[in-house]
């Protein structure tokens, strides 16, 4: 084992050596759709105003991108990775597994995640609990008994006779996308406990009770639309009577076009998601490998720049593009911790 181990340590030392002999000259960043927006415009901005190259950003979804940015130290793999929910301890320990120990966790603001339609279809009003029994694998009996089957459900009226009798059609993204685990957990879970004998299972078997409350149905209504939400908007403007998931900030730019439905009685605003009150609303954070900086120009530099008042602040341009902010406290410790690169421990 000893000599496994410093096999291991030999190989890592000598990637990070190459890596050091051999650094690209931009910054490469992968990951969220939702988070790609405001992390384009900030190394746009970098590149015009300082004597580094424009950095790379590429969106590859919370997931993929996570999976590129543990996969190793070195000039073939990214320096930052965007998400639009927390790292996985699995992906951290992935991380670590492949010689990727020091990451600083850089937490930039908040994002809602909004069910929207076309603006030539009336506004919809919906709860977490008609979009778990639209949208899940398996919901309770509609006969009212204590066991699930497969979701039977076609129409929005089938879920709530209050709702419109068309067909449920919801285009949203993929398993990898950050979106998707947050919509799950915010959505679905959240309709799903309403049901009380559902909720105990989460004391009993957590795992079966993820499992129930997380998994979305593949028999047709929802469907998978990538990690490009400005596509989603181009197919809701096509079929009015679909509906979309996608962060706050497609929904704020494209306004003209499509509207955001009211949840739990609830619409989402840039106050109701910063104060919480909206129900699925979520962090956003992006991910550094500490190696990387001082090798690869210009991250410690692009750190400064992402976390300026300008940058990320009440008034800053990012609010402009859709991003809630995070509060003064918030971000003079989150700046604090990414001047220093303290290293994130789960």
């Amino acid at each position: 084992m000893n000599k496994i181990k410093l096999l291991t340590s030999l190989t890592i030392l000598m990637a990070a050596t190459q890596f050091a002999s051999a650094a690209r000259s931009n910054i490469n960043i992968v990951g969220s759709s939702t988070v790609y927006p405001f992390s384009t415009v900030v190394a746009e901005r970098f590149g015009r105003s300082t004597d580094f190259k424009t950095p790379k950003v590429e969106s590859t979804g919370s997931g993929g991108g996570m999976k590129l940015f543990c996969q190793g130290v070195g000039i073939q793999h990214p320096d930052i990775t965007n998400a639009s929910r927390r790292i996985k301890k699995s992906e951290f320990e992935l991380c670590k597994k492949n010689g990727v120990n020091d990451i600083v966790e850089v937490l930039i603001g908040y994002d809602g995640i909004v069910i929207a339609n076309s603006r030539k279809a009336a506004q919809m009003n919906i709860t977490r609990k008609d979009l778990f029994l639209a949208l899940a694998s398996q919901v309770p009996n509609p006969d009212g008994t204590e066991n699930l089957v497969p979701n039977p459900y076609r129409t929005w009226k089938d879920v709530n006779e209050d709702l419109p009798n068309t067909r449920i059609e919801v285009l949203g993204p993929p398993p990898t996308s950050g979106t998707r685990d947050a919509f799950a957990e915010l959505a679905l879970e959240g309709g799903c406990k309403t049901f009380s004998w559902i909720k105990v299972m989460k004391k009993k078997d957590k795992k079966a009770y993820k499992s129930l409350c997380h998994t979305v149905r593949e028999d047709g209504p929802y469907i998978e639309a990538g990690e490009n939400d400005n596509l989603i908007v181009q197919k809701l403007n096509a079929n009015k009577n679909a509906l979309g998931i996608f962060g706050f900030s497609f929904l704020d730019q494209n306004i003209d076009q499509v509207q955001a439905s009211v949840v739990d009685e609830t619409e989402p605003t840039f106050e109701t998601i910063a104060d919480g009150s909206y129900p699925v609303s979520r962090p956003l954070y992006f991910y550094v490998k500490k190696a990387h900086v001082n090798v690869v120009p210009g991250i410690a530099e692009y750190l400064a720049e992402f976390t300026r008042e300008s940058t990320w602040g009440d008034e800053g341009y990012l609010t402009e593009k859709g991003m809630i902010p995070l509060n003064k406290a918030e971000r003079s410790k989150t700046a604090r911790n990414v001047k220093n690169l303290q290293e994130l421990a789960l």
